[in-house]
This record gives structure tokens, C-alpha cells and sequence, in this order.
């Protein structure tokens, strides 16, 4: 990868993220042996504005993306992980877009929520202090 295009994804992840997603989306429907005619027509949008989505067009919306990758049973972590990554102003290793992000999309989502189980397991269970008074006849 240039030092162009590594400049270019942590100045724009939004618009790096797109064209990501436009290449999926147009992958991921060829594979079904949908045109975009027919894939547009499914969706209730224009063909034209599916060809810009699939092209990457910075103007596309991220809910047109994620309708699409959800009609294409595509994974949303290409969408996704790469946001989370620039949410907390850290640099994208762009290896982490090859290939299908499911499995990746899953580790993260269980450690989500075993994070939250055990803080909820700490703020419900009791912390019992100093010696246990008798309850009953002495």
C-alpha cells in the first residue's frame, strides 16, 4: 500500500470505508448473479444510485450500504470495525479488510458482552463485610 493511500484512510476513513464497501457490495451481488437492476429494484432504489454505492461515491449514505450488505448476507465489520478504529483516533490495519469479516465481527461483539456481564456480576454480587451475625436462637 503507497503512503498516498495510508495518508488518505486516516485523513477520510469515512470515504475509505465506502469505496471498501461499494467493492463488497458489488462482489457480493455479482456472486448471487444479481444485476444491479435486479438488486436496485429490490431495495426500492434507483439502479444509477446502486452503481454509485458500489463505486464508492462519498455521497452514498452508510444505510445505503448497510441495507445492501444485509440483503447481500454480508457481514457489516468491513463497515463497522473500521469505524470503531477511527472513533478512537487509531490507525486501520487495512489487512484486517481482506476477506470475510465474521469472525472478526463475532470476537468482538462476545467480548462486548462478557465485558459487560462481568461488570454486571460484580455490581450484583454482594460484598459482605466484618463477621456474619447469627440469625436464630443462641
Amino acid at each position: 500500500m503507497s503512503h498516498e493511500c495510508a495518508a488518505s484512510v486516516a485523513e477520510s476513513p469515512l470515504s475509505h470505508v465506502k469505496l471498501q464497501s461499494g467493492r463488497q457490495i458489488e462482489e457480493a451481488r455479482k456472486k448471487l448473479g444479481l444485476t444491479q437492476r435486479q438488486l436496485a429494484r429490490e431495495l426500492g432504489m434507483g439502479e444509477r444510485w446502486l452503481r454509485e454505492i458500489e463505486s464508492g461515491n462519498p455521497k452514498s449514505t452508510l444505510d445505503d450500504h448497510l441495507i445492501c450488505a444485509y440483503r447481500l448476507g454480508l457481514s457489516t465489520g468491513h463497515i463497522l470495525i473500521p469505524l470503531l478504529f477511527a472513533g478512537q483516533r487509531m490507525s486501520y490495519p487495512l489487512q484486517l479488510a481482506a476477506g470475510d469479516l465474521c469472525d472478526l465481527e463475532r470476537l468482538c461483539i462476545e467480548v462486548i458482552a462478557e465485558r459487560k456481564l462481568n461488570q454486571l456480576t460484580r455490581a450484583l454480587t454482594p460484598i459482605w463485610h466484618g463477621p456474619t451475625l447469627a440469625i436464630g436462637p443462641a
